[in-house]
């Protein structure tokens, strides 16, 4: 079992950047693949972006490529979220999940889900 906790969203203007953190306890977090998925109002899951076991491998969609970065700390136990020039198409609610090893963009293969962080962008 992993828990996460996102935290780090907010309202800033278009431009601006944020931070996002998703915190995982539980068992073995270094053998999971991480990502973040966003969900805009009357929209389904998106992928958003997704970094492997290791850390080595990183992965984007296109909305988001050269904007966005993730990463993971492994000795503490946090994937992060950089968001640079925010648009306000990026406005959604931000989850971070977890899956055993690899990684994937189809938030159906994820098996656990943070409660979610809404960043709001302001035009």
């Amino acid at each position: 079992q992993v828990q996460l906790v996102e935290s780090g969203g907010g309202l800033v203007q278009a431009g601006g950047s944020l931070r996002l953190s998703c915190a995982a306890s539980g068992r073995a977090f270094s053998r999971y693949a991480m990502g973040w998925f966003r969900q805009a109002p009357r929209k389904g899951r998106a992928f958003v972006a997704a970094v492997s076991w290791t850390g080595s491998s990183t992965y984007y969609a296109d909305s988001v490529k050269g904007r966005f970065t993730i990463s993971r700390d492994n000795a503490k136990n946090t994937v992060y979220l950089q968001m640079n020039s925010l648009k306000p198409e990026d406005t959604a609610v931000y989850y971070c999940a977890a899956r055993p090893w690899g990684t994937s963009t189809d938030y159906e293969t994820y098996d656990y889900w943070g409660q979610g962080t809404q960043v709001t962008v302001s035009s």
